[in-house]
Protein backbone atom coordinates (compact mmCIF):
# COMPACT_ATOMS: atom_id res chain seq x y z
CA UNK A 1 0.00 0.00 0.00
CA UNK A 2 1.59 3.00 1.46
CA UNK A 3 4.74 4.68 0.18
CA UNK A 4 6.29 5.23 2.98
CA UNK A 5 8.32 7.89 3.26
CA UNK A 6 10.51 8.59 6.00
CA UNK A 7 12.07 6.50 8.16
CA UNK A 8 12.20 -5.40 12.26
CA UNK A 9 13.44 -11.62 14.64
CA UNK A 10 15.04 -14.70 13.86
CA UNK A 11 12.23 -16.66 14.61
CA UNK A 12 9.13 -16.48 13.38
CA UNK A 13 7.01 -14.51 16.28
CA UNK A 14 7.23 -10.69 16.40
CA UNK A 15 9.71 -9.53 18.77
CA UNK A 16 8.18 -5.99 20.72
CA UNK A 17 10.35 -4.00 22.58
CA UNK A 18 8.11 -1.92 25.06
CA UNK A 19 10.26 1.35 25.55
CA UNK A 20 7.45 3.62 26.54
CA UNK A 21 5.58 2.31 29.92
CA UNK A 22 3.33 4.47 31.05
CA UNK A 23 0.07 1.75 31.77
CA UNK A 24 -2.25 2.72 29.45
CA UNK A 25 0.32 2.78 26.22
CA UNK A 26 1.54 -0.38 27.70
CA UNK A 27 -1.44 -2.24 28.15
CA UNK A 28 -2.26 -1.56 24.38
CA UNK A 29 1.14 -2.50 23.16
CA UNK A 30 0.89 -5.83 25.00
CA UNK A 31 -2.55 -6.32 23.27
CA UNK A 32 -1.48 -5.91 20.02
CA UNK A 33 1.19 -8.11 20.92
CA UNK A 34 -1.02 -11.16 21.34
CA UNK A 35 -2.60 -9.86 17.85
CA UNK A 36 0.52 -10.38 16.17
CA UNK A 37 1.13 -13.79 17.43
CA UNK A 38 -2.45 -15.26 16.74
CA UNK A 39 -3.87 -14.51 13.48
CA UNK A 40 -7.03 -13.04 13.86
CA UNK A 41 -10.30 -14.45 12.01
CA UNK A 42 -12.59 -11.47 10.83
CA UNK A 43 -16.64 -12.66 11.27
CA UNK A 44 -19.29 -11.79 8.98
CA UNK A 45 -20.28 -9.34 11.17
CA UNK A 46 -18.24 -7.44 13.54
CA UNK A 47 -21.54 -5.25 14.71
CA UNK A 48 -20.88 -7.02 18.53
CA UNK A 49 -17.09 -5.08 18.35
CA UNK A 50 -16.51 -1.91 20.34
CA UNK A 51 -16.31 0.93 18.18
CA UNK A 52 -13.77 3.54 18.48
CA UNK A 53 -13.75 6.18 20.75
CA UNK A 54 -11.40 7.41 23.59
CA UNK A 55 -11.37 5.05 26.25
CA UNK A 56 -10.16 6.97 29.41
CA UNK A 57 -9.29 4.93 32.31
CA UNK A 58 -11.09 5.78 35.61
CA UNK A 59 -8.91 7.89 38.14
CA UNK A 60 -7.22 9.77 34.75
CA UNK A 61 -7.71 13.24 35.16
CA UNK A 62 -7.62 15.12 31.93
CA UNK A 63 -5.95 18.24 31.16
CA UNK A 64 -8.13 21.03 30.62
CA UNK A 65 -6.92 21.99 26.81
CA UNK A 66 -7.44 18.97 24.57
CA UNK A 67 -4.99 19.72 21.91
CA UNK A 68 -2.62 17.77 20.08
CA UNK A 69 0.40 18.56 18.11
CA UNK A 70 2.25 15.82 15.51
CA UNK A 71 4.15 15.18 13.15
CA UNK A 72 3.46 14.44 10.14
CA UNK A 73 6.29 13.87 7.82
CA UNK A 74 6.61 15.48 4.60
CA UNK A 75 4.50 18.02 3.32
CA UNK A 76 1.60 15.75 1.21
CA UNK A 77 0.71 16.34 -2.28
CA UNK A 78 -3.15 16.58 -1.65
CA UNK A 79 -5.55 14.92 1.25
CA UNK A 80 -8.12 14.16 -1.68
CA UNK A 81 -8.75 10.34 0.02
CA UNK A 82 -8.90 9.17 -3.83
CA UNK A 83 -5.60 10.42 -5.07
CA UNK A 84 -3.23 10.22 -1.46
CA UNK A 85 -0.01 8.51 -2.44
CA UNK A 86 2.05 7.72 0.66
CA UNK A 87 2.17 7.93 4.26
CA UNK A 88 2.07 11.08 5.10
CA UNK A 89 -1.29 11.88 3.45
CA UNK A 90 -2.69 8.96 4.92
CA UNK A 91 -2.04 9.65 8.23
CA UNK A 92 -3.99 12.74 7.85
CA UNK A 93 -6.59 11.34 6.14
CA UNK A 94 -7.75 9.16 8.91
CA UNK A 95 -8.77 11.83 10.99
CA UNK A 96 -10.62 13.56 8.56
CA UNK A 97 -12.35 10.73 6.84
CA UNK A 98 -14.03 7.56 7.71
CA UNK A 99 -14.87 4.89 5.79
CA UNK A 100 -17.21 1.59 6.42
CA UNK A 101 -14.72 0.02 8.87
CA UNK A 102 -11.99 1.61 11.05
CA UNK A 103 -9.02 -0.24 13.20
CA UNK A 104 -8.33 -0.76 16.51
CA UNK A 105 -5.05 -0.75 18.54
CA UNK A 106 -4.82 -4.67 17.87
CA UNK A 107 -5.24 -3.99 14.21
CA UNK A 108 -8.59 -5.48 14.07
CA UNK A 109 -11.23 -4.33 11.71
CA UNK A 110 -14.21 -2.60 13.55
CA UNK A 111 -17.12 -0.43 12.70
CA UNK A 112 -17.07 2.75 11.46
CA UNK A 113 -19.77 4.33 8.85
CA UNK A 114 -20.83 0.68 8.52
CA UNK A 115 -22.27 -1.25 11.80
CA UNK A 116 -21.98 -4.57 10.57
CA UNK A 117 -22.01 -6.66 6.85
CA UNK A 118 -23.40 -9.21 5.18
CA UNK A 119 -22.41 -12.43 2.61
CA UNK A 120 -23.69 -14.08 0.35
CA UNK A 121 -22.56 -18.36 0.11
CA UNK A 122 -19.85 -17.95 -2.34
CA UNK A 123 -18.02 -14.88 -0.65
CA UNK A 124 -18.56 -12.58 -3.44
CA UNK A 125 -21.21 -9.92 -2.66
CA UNK A 126 -21.34 -8.00 0.67
CA UNK A 127 -24.09 -5.87 1.90
CA UNK A 128 -23.13 -3.05 4.37
CA UNK A 129 -25.33 -1.66 6.53
CA UNK A 130 -24.84 1.84 6.98
CA UNK A 131 -25.22 4.22 10.52
CA UNK A 132 -27.84 6.15 10.23
CA UNK A 133 -26.25 9.09 12.15
CA UNK A 134 -23.09 9.05 10.11
CA UNK A 135 -23.11 12.73 8.68
CA UNK A 136 -20.86 15.12 6.83
CA UNK A 137 -19.04 17.96 8.29
CA UNK A 138 -21.68 20.70 6.84
CA UNK A 139 -24.33 18.22 8.74
CA UNK A 140 -25.57 16.44 5.12
CA UNK A 141 -25.76 12.65 5.54
CA UNK A 142 -23.43 10.18 4.67
CA UNK A 143 -25.12 7.30 2.63
CA UNK A 144 -24.55 4.50 0.15
CA UNK A 145 -24.58 6.84 -2.38
CA UNK A 146 -21.29 8.30 -1.35
CA UNK A 147 -19.67 5.20 -1.16
CA UNK A 148 -21.08 4.65 -5.17
CA UNK A 149 -19.50 7.45 -6.12
CA UNK A 150 -16.68 7.31 -4.31
CA UNK A 151 -15.14 3.79 -5.43
CA UNK A 152 -16.10 4.33 -8.66
CA UNK A 153 -14.28 8.04 -8.80
CA UNK A 154 -11.13 5.78 -7.88
CA UNK A 155 -11.36 3.88 -10.86
CA UNK A 156 -12.10 6.10 -13.35
CA UNK A 157 -9.74 7.07 -15.32
CA UNK A 158 -10.36 10.55 -15.27
CA UNK A 159 -9.32 10.78 -11.91
CA UNK A 160 -6.06 9.37 -12.27
CA UNK A 161 -5.62 8.25 -8.94
CA UNK A 162 -2.46 6.54 -7.85
CA UNK A 163 -4.39 3.64 -6.08
CA UNK A 164 -7.29 3.07 -8.56
CA UNK A 165 -5.02 -0.48 -8.38
CA UNK A 166 -6.36 -1.03 -4.77
CA UNK A 167 -9.96 -1.22 -5.98
CA UNK A 168 -9.10 -3.51 -8.60
CA UNK A 169 -6.73 -6.06 -6.09
CA UNK A 170 -10.48 -7.47 -4.63
CA UNK A 171 -11.92 -7.96 -7.82
CA UNK A 172 -14.73 -5.67 -8.10
CA UNK A 173 -16.57 -6.31 -11.07
CA UNK A 174 -15.30 -4.23 -13.68
CA UNK A 175 -12.55 -2.63 -11.98
CA UNK A 176 -9.91 -4.17 -14.19
CA UNK A 177 -12.10 -2.90 -17.66
CA UNK A 178 -12.90 0.20 -16.43
CA UNK A 179 -9.11 1.28 -15.39
CA UNK A 180 -7.97 -0.15 -18.68
CA UNK A 181 -10.52 2.13 -20.52
CA UNK A 182 -12.86 -0.56 -21.68
CA UNK A 183 -16.11 -0.18 -19.71
CA UNK A 184 -17.69 2.68 -17.97
CA UNK A 185 -17.33 3.82 -14.39
CA UNK A 186 -20.77 3.51 -13.80
CA UNK A 187 -20.26 -0.43 -14.67
CA UNK A 188 -18.55 -0.74 -11.76
CA UNK A 189 -20.08 -3.73 -8.83
CA UNK A 190 -21.12 -1.16 -6.84
CA UNK A 191 -24.56 -0.25 -5.83
CA UNK A 192 -27.31 1.56 -3.38
CA UNK A 193 -29.60 -0.68 -2.28
CA UNK A 194 -31.08 2.39 -0.62
CA UNK A 195 -29.67 4.93 1.38
CA UNK A 196 -27.94 3.43 4.36
CA UNK A 197 -27.13 0.03 2.51
CA UNK A 198 -23.87 -0.77 -0.12
CA UNK A 199 -23.58 -3.29 -2.02
CA UNK A 200 -20.62 -4.33 -3.56
CA UNK A 201 -20.18 -7.17 -5.84
CA UNK A 202 -16.65 -8.73 -6.46
CA UNK A 203 -15.58 -10.88 -9.61
CA UNK A 204 -14.30 -13.66 -7.64
CA UNK A 205 -14.36 -14.41 -3.66
CA UNK A 206 -11.56 -12.24 -2.01
CA UNK A 207 -11.76 -13.54 1.90
CA UNK A 208 -9.48 -10.29 3.33
CA UNK A 209 -11.82 -7.65 1.41
CA UNK A 210 -13.03 -6.44 4.50
CA UNK A 211 -9.58 -5.73 5.68
CA UNK A 212 -8.66 -3.23 2.97
CA UNK A 213 -12.16 -0.88 3.58
CA UNK A 214 -9.75 1.20 6.68
CA UNK A 215 -7.99 2.18 3.62
CA UNK A 216 -8.54 5.82 2.29
CA UNK A 217 -8.73 4.77 -0.97
CA UNK A 218 -12.37 3.44 -0.18
CA UNK A 219 -12.94 6.22 1.96
CA UNK A 220 -16.63 8.63 0.90
CA UNK A 221 -15.85 11.85 -0.38
CA UNK A 222 -18.73 14.46 -0.77
CA UNK A 223 -19.69 14.49 -4.03
CA UNK A 224 -21.47 17.97 -4.51
CA UNK A 225 -18.21 19.29 -3.03
CA UNK A 226 -15.94 17.59 -5.79
CA UNK A 227 -17.53 18.63 -8.65
CA UNK A 228 -18.38 22.23 -7.51
CA UNK A 229 -14.81 23.24 -6.98
CA UNK A 230 -13.00 20.08 -8.25
CA UNK A 231 -9.34 20.18 -7.47
CA UNK A 232 -9.60 22.43 -5.11
CA UNK A 233 -12.45 20.85 -2.96
CA UNK A 234 -9.86 20.19 0.05
CA UNK A 235 -8.84 23.59 0.17
CA UNK A 236 -9.80 24.65 3.99
CA UNK A 237 -12.39 27.03 2.75
CA UNK A 238 -14.47 24.27 0.98
CA UNK A 239 -13.46 20.79 2.30
CA UNK A 240 -16.19 18.97 3.35
CA UNK A 241 -15.13 15.22 5.79
CA UNK A 242 -16.98 12.92 7.34
CA UNK A 243 -14.19 11.61 10.13
CA UNK A 244 -14.20 13.20 13.38
CA UNK A 245 -12.31 16.03 12.54
CA UNK A 246 -12.73 18.89 9.87
CA UNK A 247 -9.89 21.00 8.51
CA UNK A 248 -9.30 24.14 9.71
CA UNK A 249 -6.50 25.36 8.12
CA UNK A 250 -3.59 24.21 5.92
CA UNK A 251 -0.41 26.43 5.71
CA UNK A 252 1.71 24.56 2.90
CA UNK A 253 5.11 23.46 4.81
CA UNK A 254 3.97 25.32 8.12
CA UNK A 255 1.13 23.38 9.30
CA UNK A 256 -2.17 21.82 9.04
CA UNK A 257 -4.95 22.65 11.83
CA UNK A 258 -8.18 19.94 12.51
CA UNK A 259 -10.97 20.38 14.81
CA UNK A 260 -13.09 18.87 15.95
CA UNK A 261 -16.50 17.45 13.80
CA UNK A 262 -19.47 18.30 15.99
CA UNK A 263 -21.84 16.18 12.79
CA UNK A 264 -19.23 12.96 13.34
CA UNK A 265 -21.83 10.31 14.98
CA UNK A 266 -19.21 9.79 18.00
CA UNK A 267 -17.79 12.94 18.60
CA UNK A 268 -19.72 12.69 22.07
CA UNK A 269 -16.45 9.87 22.76
CA UNK A 270 -13.75 12.24 21.50
CA UNK A 271 -11.84 13.82 23.82
CA UNK A 272 -8.97 15.75 21.50
CA UNK A 273 -10.64 18.99 20.53
CA UNK A 274 -7.51 20.20 18.17
CA UNK A 275 -5.21 18.17 15.73
CA UNK A 276 -2.01 19.95 14.61
CA UNK A 277 0.34 18.14 11.85
CA UNK A 278 3.68 19.57 11.42
CA UNK A 279 5.32 18.35 7.77
CA UNK A 280 8.76 17.58 8.98
CA UNK A 281 10.96 16.09 7.21
CA UNK A 282 13.94 16.22 8.97
CA UNK A 283 13.88 13.53 12.39
CA UNK A 284 16.41 15.71 13.81
CA UNK A 285 14.39 18.95 13.05
CA UNK A 286 11.52 17.32 14.44
CA UNK A 287 13.61 15.83 17.80
CA UNK A 288 14.36 19.70 18.57
CA UNK A 289 10.44 20.80 18.31
CA UNK A 290 9.75 17.50 20.43
CA UNK A 291 12.52 17.91 22.99
CA UNK A 292 11.67 21.57 23.13
CA UNK A 293 7.51 20.80 23.96
CA UNK A 294 6.26 21.95 20.77
CA UNK A 295 5.29 18.26 19.15
CA UNK A 296 3.57 15.65 21.47
CA UNK A 297 4.17 12.86 18.94
CA UNK A 298 6.47 12.41 16.55
CA UNK A 299 6.52 10.70 13.49
CA UNK A 300 9.82 8.80 13.97
CA UNK A 301 13.35 9.69 15.31
CA UNK A 302 16.46 10.24 14.32
CA UNK A 303 18.09 6.81 14.05
CA UNK A 304 21.90 7.88 15.47
CA UNK A 305 20.09 9.22 18.32
CA UNK A 306 18.40 6.34 19.30
CA UNK A 307 20.62 5.01 21.64
CA UNK A 308 20.78 8.98 23.54
CA UNK A 309 17.09 9.04 23.51
CA UNK A 310 16.53 5.44 25.23
CA UNK A 311 19.09 6.22 28.22
CA UNK A 312 18.04 10.14 28.51
CA UNK A 313 13.67 9.22 28.11
CA UNK A 314 13.31 6.12 27.77
CA UNK A 315 9.57 6.34 29.17
CA UNK A 316 9.14 8.81 25.84
CA UNK A 317 10.82 6.62 23.19
CA UNK A 318 8.20 3.59 21.72
CA UNK A 319 9.25 1.04 19.04
CA UNK A 320 6.59 -1.16 17.87
CA UNK A 321 6.54 -4.00 14.83
CA UNK A 322 5.58 -2.41 11.92
CA UNK A 323 3.82 -3.99 8.69
CA UNK A 324 6.37 -3.03 5.91
CA UNK A 325 9.82 -2.98 4.06
CA UNK A 326 12.40 -1.02 3.46
CA UNK A 327 14.16 -1.93 -0.09
CA UNK A 328 15.84 -0.47 -3.40
CA UNK A 329 14.50 -0.12 -6.32
CA UNK A 330 15.89 -0.96 -9.98
CA UNK A 331 14.50 0.63 -13.21
CA UNK A 332 14.21 -2.81 -15.23
CA UNK A 333 13.37 -0.43 -18.15
CA UNK A 334 16.67 0.58 -18.26
CA UNK A 335 19.95 -1.45 -18.60
CA UNK A 336 22.24 -2.58 -17.05
CA UNK A 337 19.15 -2.42 -14.02
CA UNK A 338 16.96 -4.86 -16.72
CA UNK A 339 19.90 -7.44 -15.97
CA UNK A 340 19.58 -9.79 -13.49
CA UNK A 341 22.81 -10.55 -12.53
CA UNK A 342 23.44 -6.70 -11.84
CA UNK A 343 20.22 -6.33 -9.62
CA UNK A 344 21.90 -9.78 -7.71
CA UNK A 345 25.26 -8.36 -7.29
CA UNK A 346 23.91 -4.93 -5.89
CA UNK A 347 21.57 -6.62 -3.35
CA UNK A 348 24.04 -9.72 -2.24
CA UNK A 349 26.49 -6.78 -1.21
CA UNK A 350 24.38 -5.18 0.89
CA UNK A 351 25.35 -6.27 5.01
CA UNK A 352 22.08 -6.43 6.34
CA UNK A 353 23.08 -7.05 9.80
CA UNK A 354 25.59 -4.03 9.71
CA UNK A 355 22.90 -2.01 8.50
CA UNK A 356 20.04 -2.96 11.12
CA UNK A 357 22.63 -3.10 13.91
CA UNK A 358 25.00 0.12 13.30
CA UNK A 359 22.97 2.00 10.73
CA UNK A 360 19.59 1.68 11.59
CA UNK A 361 20.17 0.20 15.43
CA UNK A 362 16.21 0.41 16.33
CA UNK A 363 15.13 -2.80 16.18
CA UNK A 364 14.97 -3.52 12.68
CA UNK A 365 14.72 -6.79 11.17
CA UNK A 366 17.38 -7.51 8.64
CA UNK A 367 15.33 -8.29 5.40
CA UNK A 368 16.09 -11.32 2.43
CA UNK A 369 12.18 -11.61 1.31
CA UNK A 370 9.66 -8.85 0.58
CA UNK A 371 7.42 -10.14 2.79
CA UNK A 372 7.93 -9.22 6.51
CA UNK A 373 7.13 -11.35 9.27
CA UNK A 374 5.22 -9.82 10.65
CA UNK A 375 1.93 -10.67 8.38
CA UNK A 376 -0.45 -12.41 9.50
CA UNK A 377 -0.93 -16.66 8.42
CA UNK A 378 2.28 -16.36 5.81
CA UNK A 379 6.17 -17.41 6.76
CA UNK A 380 7.90 -16.90 3.84
CA UNK A 381 10.32 -19.53 2.73
CA UNK A 382 14.30 -17.93 3.54
CA UNK A 383 16.03 -17.99 0.42
CA UNK A 384 19.31 -19.75 0.01
CA UNK A 385 21.50 -15.98 -0.45
CA UNK A 386 19.73 -15.58 3.75
CA UNK A 387 21.94 -18.59 4.50
CA UNK A 388 25.13 -17.37 2.93
CA UNK A 389 27.38 -15.48 4.99
CA UNK A 390 28.40 -12.10 3.73
CA UNK A 391 31.95 -13.08 2.89
CA UNK A 392 30.02 -15.56 0.41
CA UNK A 393 27.45 -13.42 -0.85
CA UNK A 394 30.03 -10.53 -1.73
CA UNK A 395 31.90 -13.07 -3.72
CA UNK A 396 29.37 -14.13 -5.25
CA UNK A 397 28.17 -10.44 -6.12
CA UNK A 398 32.10 -10.21 -7.42
CA UNK A 399 31.44 -12.74 -10.47
CA UNK A 400 27.68 -12.06 -11.18
CA UNK A 401 29.04 -8.31 -11.72
CA UNK A 402 31.79 -9.37 -13.69
CA UNK A 403 29.56 -11.49 -15.90
CA UNK A 404 27.84 -8.53 -16.21
CA UNK A 405 30.64 -6.75 -17.87
CA UNK A 406 31.47 -4.67 -14.70
CA UNK A 407 34.74 -4.86 -12.62
CA UNK A 408 37.00 -2.59 -10.17
CA UNK A 409 38.74 -1.31 -14.40
CA UNK A 410 35.29 -1.36 -15.90
CA UNK A 411 33.03 0.14 -13.05
CA UNK A 412 29.33 0.62 -12.75
CA UNK A 413 28.72 3.99 -12.05
CA UNK A 414 24.75 5.04 -11.06
CA UNK A 415 22.88 7.49 -8.90
CA UNK A 416 21.06 6.42 -6.07
CA UNK A 417 17.54 8.31 -5.21
CA UNK A 418 16.38 8.70 -2.11
CA UNK A 419 13.57 11.57 -0.70
CA UNK A 420 15.20 13.90 1.62
CA UNK A 421 15.27 12.94 5.63
CA UNK A 422 18.90 12.02 7.46
CA UNK A 423 17.86 8.30 7.95
CA UNK A 424 17.85 7.77 4.38
CA UNK A 425 21.09 10.00 3.95
CA UNK A 426 22.93 7.95 6.45
CA UNK A 427 21.57 4.59 5.04
CA UNK A 428 22.68 5.73 1.65
CA UNK A 429 25.97 6.48 2.57
CA UNK A 430 26.81 3.22 3.97
CA UNK A 431 25.88 1.37 1.25
CA UNK A 432 27.01 2.98 -1.46
CA UNK A 433 30.10 2.87 0.58
CA UNK A 434 29.55 -1.31 0.31
CA UNK A 435 29.10 -1.10 -3.04
CA UNK A 436 32.26 0.68 -3.58
CA UNK A 437 34.70 -1.63 -1.15
CA UNK A 438 33.30 -5.06 -2.36
CA UNK A 439 32.59 -4.11 -6.11
CA UNK A 440 33.86 -0.82 -6.85
CA UNK A 441 30.47 0.45 -8.00
CA UNK A 442 30.36 4.55 -8.37
CA UNK A 443 27.63 6.13 -6.68
CA UNK A 444 25.92 9.19 -6.80
CA UNK A 445 23.41 10.03 -3.90
CA UNK A 446 20.40 12.92 -5.19
CA UNK A 447 17.91 13.02 -2.69
CA UNK A 448 14.94 15.16 -3.39
CA UNK A 449 11.96 16.53 -1.35
CA UNK A 450 8.78 13.97 -1.18
CA UNK A 451 6.76 15.30 -4.26
CA UNK A 452 9.48 15.72 -6.39
CA UNK A 453 10.59 12.31 -5.42
CA UNK A 454 7.53 10.49 -6.03
CA UNK A 455 6.85 12.17 -9.65
CA UNK A 456 10.63 11.12 -10.76
CA UNK A 457 10.41 7.50 -9.90
CA UNK A 458 6.39 7.20 -11.31
CA UNK A 459 8.46 8.61 -14.40
CA UNK A 460 11.22 5.75 -13.96
CA UNK A 461 13.50 9.15 -14.24
CA UNK A 462 15.83 6.83 -11.96
CA UNK A 463 18.39 4.03 -11.68
CA UNK A 464 18.24 2.89 -8.17
CA UNK A 465 15.78 4.56 -5.69
CA UNK A 466 14.90 4.05 -2.17
CA UNK A 467 11.64 3.13 -1.37
CA UNK A 468 9.68 1.48 1.62
CA UNK A 469 6.17 0.03 1.67
CA UNK A 470 3.51 -0.26 4.15
CA UNK A 471 0.91 -3.33 4.18
CA UNK A 472 -2.70 -1.43 3.14
CA UNK A 473 -4.42 -4.99 5.16
CA UNK A 474 -2.61 -7.68 7.05
CA UNK A 475 -1.90 -10.33 4.46
CA UNK A 476 0.78 -11.23 2.45
CA UNK A 477 -0.90 -9.84 -0.67
CA UNK A 478 -0.66 -6.43 0.65
CA UNK A 479 3.08 -6.73 -0.46
CA UNK A 480 3.36 -8.71 -3.02
CA UNK A 481 0.90 -7.10 -5.13
CA UNK A 482 2.99 -4.09 -5.64
CA UNK A 483 5.80 -6.34 -7.97
CA UNK A 484 2.80 -7.38 -10.67
CA UNK A 485 2.93 -6.17 -13.78
CA UNK A 486 0.10 -3.81 -13.69
CA UNK A 487 0.54 -2.20 -10.19
CA UNK A 488 -0.10 1.52 -10.39
CA UNK A 489 2.99 1.57 -7.23
CA UNK A 490 5.46 -0.69 -9.47
CA UNK A 491 7.55 1.98 -10.55
CA UNK A 492 10.88 -0.48 -11.56
CA UNK A 493 8.35 -1.92 -13.52
CA UNK A 494 9.64 -5.02 -12.91
CA UNK A 495 7.58 -7.69 -14.65
CA UNK A 496 7.14 -11.39 -15.00
CA UNK A 497 4.39 -13.19 -15.83
CA UNK A 498 4.39 -16.78 -13.73
CA UNK A 499 4.81 -14.22 -10.81
CA UNK A 500 1.34 -11.83 -12.04
CA UNK A 501 -0.41 -15.48 -12.29
CA UNK A 502 0.35 -16.58 -9.11
CA UNK A 503 -0.91 -13.42 -7.54
CA UNK A 504 -3.78 -13.43 -9.41
CA UNK A 505 -5.30 -17.38 -8.74
CA UNK A 506 -3.88 -16.50 -4.94
CA UNK A 507 -7.10 -14.52 -4.34
CA UNK A 508 -9.44 -16.75 -4.75
CA UNK A 509 -7.52 -19.27 -2.65
CA UNK A 510 -8.74 -20.29 0.89
CA UNK A 511 -4.75 -21.09 1.43
CA UNK A 512 -2.45 -19.10 -0.57
CA UNK A 513 0.56 -19.46 1.34
CA UNK A 514 2.23 -21.78 -1.42
CA UNK A 515 1.12 -19.14 -4.41
CA UNK A 516 2.85 -16.46 -1.78
CA UNK A 517 5.85 -18.48 -1.49
CA UNK A 518 6.36 -19.74 -5.14
CA UNK A 519 6.26 -15.47 -5.43
CA UNK A 520 8.97 -14.71 -3.10
CA UNK A 521 11.19 -17.12 -5.06
CA UNK A 522 10.17 -15.92 -8.45
CA UNK A 523 10.69 -12.32 -7.24
CA UNK A 524 13.42 -12.26 -5.02
CA UNK A 525 15.78 -15.35 -5.32
CA UNK A 526 15.43 -15.89 -9.06
CA UNK A 527 15.01 -12.13 -10.43
CA UNK A 528 15.82 -10.02 -7.25
CA UNK A 529 13.03 -7.64 -8.80
CA UNK A 530 14.04 -5.45 -5.98
CA UNK A 531 16.97 -5.15 -2.89
CA UNK A 532 15.16 -5.89 0.33
CA UNK A 533 17.17 -4.74 3.43
CA UNK A 534 14.99 -4.66 6.68
CA UNK A 535 11.30 -4.72 7.97
CA UNK A 536 10.28 -1.50 9.58
CA UNK A 537 9.55 -1.05 12.93
CA UNK A 538 7.63 1.99 14.03
CA UNK A 539 9.92 3.93 15.88
CA UNK A 540 8.31 7.24 17.70
CA UNK A 541 8.32 9.85 21.02
CA UNK A 542 5.70 9.99 22.45
CA UNK A 543 4.84 12.68 25.06
CA UNK A 544 3.77 10.55 28.59
CA UNK A 545 0.93 12.58 29.19
CA UNK A 546 -0.55 11.38 25.71
CA UNK A 547 -2.92 8.80 26.47
CA UNK A 548 -4.75 6.28 24.36
CA UNK A 549 -2.19 5.83 22.33
CA UNK A 550 -2.89 2.51 20.21
CA UNK A 551 0.37 1.85 17.30
CA UNK A 552 -0.89 -1.22 15.31
CA UNK A 553 1.33 -3.20 12.64
CA UNK A 554 -0.09 -0.92 9.96
CA UNK A 555 0.23 2.39 12.05
CA UNK A 556 -3.50 3.28 11.86
CA UNK A 557 -3.39 5.41 14.47
CA UNK A 558 -6.39 7.79 15.09
CA UNK A 559 -6.60 10.64 17.13
CA UNK A 560 -9.93 10.61 18.26
CA UNK A 561 -8.82 7.73 20.31
CA UNK A 562 -6.23 10.08 22.01
CA UNK A 563 -6.50 12.67 25.08
CA UNK A 564 -4.12 14.86 26.92
CA UNK A 565 -3.68 13.44 30.27
CA UNK A 566 -2.98 16.74 32.72
CA UNK A 567 0.20 17.26 34.30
Amino acid sequence: MKAKANTDSADMTPKLTILHTSANQQGNIMKMTKTLIASAILATSISTLQVQAADVPAGVELAAKQELVRGGGSEPATLDPQKIEGTPGSIRSRDLFEGLYNQDGDGNQIPGVATSYDVNADNTVYTFHLRHDAKWSNGDPVTAGDFVYSFTRAVDPVTASPYAWFIEIPSIVNATKIIAGEAKPSSLGVKAIDDYTFQVTLERPVPYFVKMTSHQTMFPVPKKVVEKWGDDWTKPEHMVSNGAYKMDEWVVNEKMEFSRNKYYWNDAETVINKVTYLPIESPNAELKRFQAGQMDLSYELPNDHFKQLKRDMPDQVVITPYLGTYYYQFNTTKAPYNDVRVRKALSYAIDRDVITKYVTGVGEIPAYSFTPEVVNGFNPATPAYATWTQKERNEKAQTLLKEAGFDKSNPLNFTLLYNTNENHKKLAIAISAMWKKTLGVKVTLENQEWKTYLETKKHQQFDVARAGWIGDYNEASTMLDLLTTTHGNNDGKYSNAAYDTLLHDARTMKDPAANYNKAEEIAIEQDMAVAPIYQYVNKRLVKPYVGGYQPNPEDNVYARDMYIIKH
